[in-house]
């Protein structure tokens, strides 16, 4: 069976994170991705390591484990936009597709005729996705962005960290993701939009509003409660007990969501008696008075193991869990159960572990079939099979360092 988007094209000008993650999510999703990379280099994220990919004598190869996270089921070619007949390809292959996806720095692409009001006017059936720091049309739309900065001057590290800590980053790069993840949803609404109307459209997605959007409900509480909300380490600002607890041999993370499971919660814990104190019946009450309750379940919790806690809050129905590690993550039952890695075969190694799409559809099923490619893998291919283009006009492009 096919995809979702088994008929819809892409064409990936974007590297590092938020936009590679955006592409390979729609190929998982069925569509044809195209990445376009500089000759040589290509997106930066080939060189972010260690670690690499090891091939079967042990070896390292040059695929750096960052790029192998976000770019399967995509062909690479190699195309130096710079170039006049670079710009050229470019633009033949923007004909065949229903999107173009960038994260260059914003008004970058004018000078190579790339840009989405050029070929919005040539292709205006055309989607086309610019993701950037600060949106295309802001006072600081032509500065570049990176995660860690987005995550701080867009107020996700205040709110992250132990209250009498410094503020932290997560560990992560969620607001890339996100970024991605918006892009997904924005591209997939212009592609339902261009069914009913025949257009294309420009969608702008910066980071610095995607992590601001984000904010949930810490934004809601500041907009509303008009005041700045503080850093509560693993606790949760609205909801008391949510937070993790130390046992007598290490850690468990406490969700309990309403009323019910806390009283649940307690009696697991041998406190059944905290469900009727009135300083902890209801959770408004049970937030004012946090720090009296988290005393108590605090010094109880470290009687017991980690195990011993969770099987009777698993008993309970209390929501709970163990804090694990990666190693613990992958080898978790679930995680097998689900089939939530896959093995794809790969050129220089063999083949390469990738961490399978969440979604389930029951009809179109997401696909896993390609590896991430090698550098330039597929420029033969696609200008042949996709632009026709004769074995002496190839070799002449890279004889001039077109491709």
């Amino acid at each position: 069976m096919q995809g979702p988007l088994q008929d819809i094209k892409v064409l990936d000008l974007s590297r590092v994170l938020a936009g590679p993650w955006a592409s390979q999510l729609l190929a998982d999703y069925g569509a044809e991705v195209i990445k376009v990379e500089q000759p040589g280099r290509g997106d930066d994220t080939r060189q972010w390591g260690p670690p690499w990919l090891r091939a079967d004598d042990g070896s390292d190869t040059a695929e750096s484990a960052y790029f192998l996270a976000t770019n399967r089921n995509k062909k690479s070619i190699t195309v130096n936009i710079a170039d006049a007949a670079g710009q050229q390809l470019i633009r033949e292959l923007v004909a065949q597709s229903d999107v173009v996806l960038e994260n260059f720095r914003v008004g970058s692409l004018v000078r190579y005729g790339l840009d989405a009001a050029t070929l919005l006017s040539d292709y205006p059936t055309l989607i086309y996705c610019s993701i950037s720091a600060y949106g295309q049309d802001s006072q600081r739309a032509a500065e570049p962005g990176y995660d860690a900065m987005i995550q701080a001057s867009a107020g996700l590290m205040s709110l992250t960290g132990d209250a009498h800590g410094e503020p932290q980053k997560t560990g992560v790069a969620v607001a890339d993701i996100m970024a991605g993840m918006y892009a997904v949803s924005g591209i997939l609404a212009a592609l339902h939009a261009r069914e009913r109307t025949g257009a294309g459209q420009h969608i702008d997605v910066p980071l610095f509003d995607s992590q601001v959007a984000w904010l949930a409900n810490q934004a809601m509480n500041y907009l509303v409660g008009e005041e700045v909300p503080m850093r509560h380490g693993n606790a949760h600002p609205n909801i008391v007990p949510y937070q993790s607890f130390k046992t007598a041999d290490g850690y468990l993370m406490l969700a309990v969501g309403n009323d019910r499971q806390f009283a649940d919660c307690v009696e697991a814990l041998g406190l059944a008696h905290l469900a009727q104190d009135a300083r902890f019946s209801g959770n408004s009450s049970r937030v004012k008075y946090r720090d009296e309750l988290v005393a108590e379940l605090a010094t109880k919790m470290r009687t017991a193991s980690t195990a011993d806690w969770l099987q009777k809050f698993r008993d309970r129905g209390v929501p709970s869990g163990p804090i694990n590690d990666l190693a613990q993550v992958f080898s978790d039952p679930q995680t097998i159960e689900r089939g939530l890695v896959h093995s794809l075969p790969h050129p220089s190694a063999g083949s390469v572990p990738s961490v399978a799409n969440p979604v389930r559809f029951s009809a179109t099923p997401t696909r896993m079939h390609c590896a991430p490619p090698l550098l330039g893998e597929h420029t033969d291919d696609v200008l042949t099979q996709a632009l026709g283009y004769s074995p002496e006009k190839i070799a002449a492009l890279r004889a001039a360092g077109t491709i």
